[in-house]
């Protein structure tokens, strides 16, 4: 899940009351037979902890293993037995090396990053190929020789510390950087001197889902904070009455002055901007996963801070994308669904917003002001199209894109028209790409060596009905050979679905292993995402959250009608998200699946608000707190409905014991949930990294290594052979 989706609405629950406690004790080295060949399971210990819910009883026996496994033993010793477990049975599977040995070659190329330009410096990261952390780098000059300095590879020996969110000081001088521990969401930020390259003293501490923005002087910059968390709470409490605080360089963060804060409104998380001419401070209020933003301005004259109201709300999305003199523009959904371009006057907050752009049928997904002219991104058909337009709205022309794909990047100021974007495909990692406004050329500043042919692989796009008739779009990647003898081979079904995430064209060095080996895999654009605006968000959300579900059942119902996979050759992967997708579908039809990946998923709908992020989740999912949503949760949430005497697929669960994101509790359970139930004779097991997160800053060697693990698990339940040099 996206940080602007985990920064928002929070509700805190009152403790449900408690039916009976008592803890049932069962031996240490007690095992349930699992069958596939005399697998054991660990058994974990059940509480007969039942609670009211609304008049429901609902019993929830695993709930001690919502303990910190670092503060609880029986915890720390259960993930234990599940990993020796897990590792012993993956380790067994045929093809698992050779599937490590191909993806650690897909990921043997250099990978740059987007390049930042201050003060005539470029900073951008780069990757050899199998470094861990990607390493940044400056460069005097665009055509200036680059020097190293950053690399996050030697600030853990597990590679499992991470370069997060940077930003350079307006003229180049100083960088600002976010250190992320074991993929935690909590960063320290801390501070270089770019000419000499040594780090100063300075650490702010206790930073999460915040941006780095210096002000114009390159002084110091606002960041967003939470209070210090009690002992033992790092990675569980809920995180609530974020602040703002302004840090001078060179000072202790207890001198750092407070900005803004709402402690009347504990709920509204702030984040704070810049514009590039380093005038105006821009604050954005937030309250759930909708973008729906209050806003306040500040002049920065060197003065007291003093923010004031420019946006009542929070209701509408307000998104800064560059300033010209006191005019602020912003893309907003303010009577446009789909987005439009709007002026607001900072020097007068009291005038309305003025039309610059208006709304058309395609989503307008991002905007910035270069040089002196805006770059508009849209999205069409799950795809980027970019255009030119003078500041006026009038379009100047199209932005030349490489072909069919995702672009990102279109950083920038007013006055320089010169911007980097990335550039990627399905098939095809990110290229990056260095445009001028003024001249609408645009020229390659960075492009990877493939060790593949991008040209032996098909991208079809095809419609399918759901249940209730909406036509879903489906991407299929496969080898063409595959297509063109209509060949139907075992085929990964991936999918989102929520939080208005977009489902876009982007490269993945681990699926094209699967590609390589033969193995198909397909990519629903569900309901609840944001692929085509406003509506189609809001029919994959709350009270409509079945149909996402139903959307990723006939996705896996027509590959299977239409030929692109055989009968036992369907699996299924999701993550956060999409890992409460996974879970719920193999709940409602576990018959359809041979293998399926949850990933760091949200398993249980009825506790879900009260750990880290999840209060904000709130806005998706509707609240467990609140009669007229519990139902609902109830009736497909993963861990309440595991059906006894149903054939179940083949199961991988896989979670991080630092996962302040998703907390790891939620796949334990499921997890412990799985094993104890008749559901068949497939393995259904549990993977638990070790100092990792959701994601975001893990190590690529844990990466590939989670992702051969995976892979090959599934490969070995749905028919597919992995070859040590695939054809």
């Amino acid at each position: 899940m996206r940080a602007a989706a985990l920064i928002l609405l929070p509700l805190v629950l009152a403790a449900a009351p408690v039916v009976a406690a008592p803890a049932v004790a069962t031996p240490d080295d007690a095992v349930i037979d699992a069958g596939d060949g005399g697998l054991r399971y660990p058994v974990a210990r059940r509480l007969d902890l039942i609670e009211d819910h609304f008049g429901v009883k609902v019993a929830d026996p695993y709930r001690w293993l919502e303990n910190d496994l670092r503060a609880d033993p029986a915890v720390r010793d259960w993930v234990g037995q599940e990993n020796s477990l897990t590792r012993r049975y993956i380790d067994g599977l045929p093809g698992r090396d050779a599937l490590k040995g191909r993806m650690q070659a897909l990921f043997s190329h250099g990978r740059y990053t987007v390049p930042r330009k201050a003060g005539g410096r470029y900073f951008y990261g780069y990757n050899k190929g199998l470094q861990n952390q990607t390493p940044l780098y400056v460069r005097e000059g665009l055509t200036g020789r680059q020097r190293l300095l950053l690399d996050p590879n030697d600030w853990a020996e597990d590679g499992a510390d991470a370069l997060a969110e940077w930003a350079p000081s307006p003229d180049g001088r100083y960088l600002a950087y976010a250190v992320q521990e074991a993929g935690s969401d909590w960063r320290t930020l801390k501070l270089i001197d770019v000419d000499s390259g040594k780090r100063l003293d300075d650490a702010v501490l206790w930073v999460k889902f915040s941006q780095i923005a210096w002000d114009g002087r390159g002084e110091g910059f606002f960041y967003s904070r939470f209070a210090a968390p009690q002992d033992g709470q790092a990675y569980r409490s809920a995180n609530a009455d974020q602040q703002l605080f302004y840090h001078r360089v060179g000072t202790d963060q207890a001198q750092d002055r407070l900005i803004y804060a709402t402690p009347d409104r504990p709920a509204l998380s702030h984040q704070a901007q810049v514009t590039a001419d380093g005038r105006w401070l821009v604050i954005n209020s937030f309250q759930g996963i909708d973008p729906r933003r209050e806003v306040h301005v500040a002049e920065l004259n060197g003065e007291t801070v003093k923010p004031r109201l420019l946006v009542k709300g929070p209701a509408n999305d307000w998104r800064l994308i560059g300033s010209k003199g006191s005019t602020l523009y912003f893309i907003t959904d303010n009577r446009a669904p789909h987005m439009r371009v709007v002026t607001l006057d900072a020097a007068r907050p009291r005038r309305g917003a003025k039309p610059v752009v208006a709304e058309r049928p395609e989503t307008l997904a991002g905007g910035s002001l270069i040089g002196n002219r805006m770059i508009l991104a849209y999205m069409s058909e799950a795809q980027t199209i970019a255009e030119l337009t003078e500041l006026d709205g009038r379009k100047v022309g199209d932005v030349p894109l490489p072909g069919v794909g995702t672009a990102a990047g279109f950083g920038g100021r007013e006055g320089d028209p010169e911007t980097f974007f990335s550039f990627s495909g399905f098939v095809t990692p990110s290229s990056i790409y260095r445009f001028d406004t003024a001249t609408q050329q645009y020229q390659i500043f960075a492009q990877p060596d493939l060790p593949f042919n991008p040209d032996d692989f098909g991208i079809e796009q095809r419609l399918y009905p759901s249940k209730d008739g909406t036509m879903i779009p489906i991407t299929i990647l496969r080898k063409k050979v595959l297509a063109d003898r209509a060949v139907a081979a075992p085929t990964i079904l991936y999918g989102y679905g929520g939080f208005n995430i977009s489902l876009t064209p982007g490269y993945s060095a681990v699926r094209m292993a699967w590609l390589e080996q033969g193995g198909a895999y397909a990519i629903a654009n569900l309901r609840g995402g944001g692929e085509f605006g406003k509506a189609w968000h809001d029919a994959g959300r709350g009270a409509n959250k079945q149909n996402v579900f139903d959307d990723f059942i006939a996705a896996g119902e027509w590959l299977k009608a239409n030929g692109y996979t055989p009968p036992g050759g369907l699996a299924i992967e999701g993550r956060s998200n999409g890992g409460l997708l996974v879970g719920a579908v193999v709940n409602q039809r576990p018959d359809l699946f041979a293998a399926a990946l949850p990933a760091v998923g949200v398993m249980d709908m009825l506790r879900f608000d009260r750990f880290t992020a999840g209060r904000y989740w709130v806005d998706d999912y509707g609240s467990p707190n609140k009669a007229a949503d519990f139902p609902l949760l109830y009736g497909y949430s993963p861990y309440h409905n595991i059906l006894p005497g149903k054939d179940y697929p083949a199961i991988l669960v896989t979670t991080a014991d630092t996962d302040d994101r998703v907390v790891p509790a939620h796949s334990f359970k499921y997890a412990a949930a799985l094993q104890a139930a008749d559901i068949g004779d497939r393995p259904h097991l549990i993977r638990i990294e070790t100092r990792a997160g959701h994601g975001a800053g893990k190590p690529v060697d844990k990466l590939i290594d989670e992702y051969a693990d995976s892979y090959a698990f599934l490969a070995h339940f749905t028919g597919l052979t992995i070859s040590a040099k695939p054809q």
